[in-house]
């Protein structure tokens, strides 16, 4: 256990910092999901300082330790442009928190009917979407393969896109 967490040890955020940019979780959610509710703060992390995206966990949503470690260990593996990336953790004091970096235009599902989206964009954002995926799922590469399970809408999040 000791060099599992070892490995980890650079993406540690302690509580406190989170705390104090959510105002200990007391401000607005940014969204929510399966895992819990997510906030914006910004944070110091192993990248530097920036914007994220800080997804609280809620066990009453069925998520628990399983399910925390198998996320960090899996995002802290994969890199690529069309995936979020992982940029810390928290597990003090009964919390568990996944910080990533923030896509600041949130999701695709907020811009499906917008008639501003022309063509041209909506097959970037298909195949940004696709080459996102097709890197998870590829068998060749050198990490394990990923299959998602919940492609969708809400899902895609949109970065430097301009509508």
């Amino acid at each position: 256990m000791d060099s599992f967490m070892k490995e980890f040890e650079h993406l540690k955020i302690p509580l406190e910092e989170i705390k104090e940019v959510t105002n200990n979780f007391s401000n607005k959610p940014i969204g929510s999901g399966g895992f819990g509710k997510v906030y914006q703060g910004e944070l110091s992390h192993f990248k530097g300082k920036s914007l994220v995206a800080i997804k609280r966990l809620d066990r009453k949503f069925g998520q628990g330790d399983p399910e925390f470690w198998r996320e960090i260990m899996m995002l802290s593996r994969y890199s690529h442009e069309n995936l979020i990336s992982l940029l810390g953790f928290c597990d003090e004091a009964g919390e568990k928190v996944i910080v990533y970096e923030l896509a600041s235009n949130g999701s695709l599902d907020c811009y499906l009917s917008s008639p501003d989206i022309m063509w041209e964009q909506r097959i970037k954002i298909c195949l940004g979407a696709a080459q996102g995926l097709s890197y998870l799922h590829d068998d060749k590469g050198t990490q394990q393969r990923v299959i998602h399970r919940d492609v969708k809408s809400s899902n895609i999040l949109m970065e430097g896109q301009s509508f």
